[in-house]
């Protein structure tokens, strides 16, 4: 693992409505295999399934579906909240605090739903917007 890949390393995050669209996409990390838009559409929608069968297949009642996924290379990190909205980080398996991160993309979230020209679970396409999150997912 390069310097630039060190213990602490978000590579991308995702936003999923409650309807399994992808509303918001980012990646964070140089060299980081570029997919077309139509490629995470279908990840964010395979995700939002798999984290619907498991929330059904559960033998644990009331159980809050995948929260996280580890491979050898990265960890996907997943924090839904209360409305459905699933929050979806990437990380390098050592990160020590995705959950951290994805409160602070939350509160982010949250903060934009108060601009009167964003329509809820809609795509977010804006630049200071982008800069927000760059902010809260890279912690400065």
């Amino acid at each position: 693992m390069s310097a630039a890949q060190g213990s602490q390393t978000s590579f991308a995050l995702w936003i999923i409505n409650k309807a399994g669209g992808l509303i918001y996409s980012r990646t964070y990390a140089e060299g980081l295999a570029q997919l077309n838009s139509n490629d995470y559409l279908i990840l964010a929608s395979t995700f939002h399934s798999i984290h619907a069968i498991a929330t059904r297949i559960s033998p644990v009642p009331g159980s809050s579906g995948v929260e996280t996924i580890e491979a050898d290379t990265f960890k996907m990190t997943c924090l839904q909240t209360p409305t459905g909205i699933k929050f979806v980080l990437l990380t390098t398996p050592s990160h020590p605090a995705p959950d951290t991160v994805l409160k602070r993309v939350y509160e982010t979230y949250a903060d934009q739903l108060k601009d009167p020209f964003y329509t809820v679970e809609m795509p977010i396409r804006s630049e200071a917007f982008d800069h927000k999150m760059a902010v809260a997912v890279r912690g400065h």
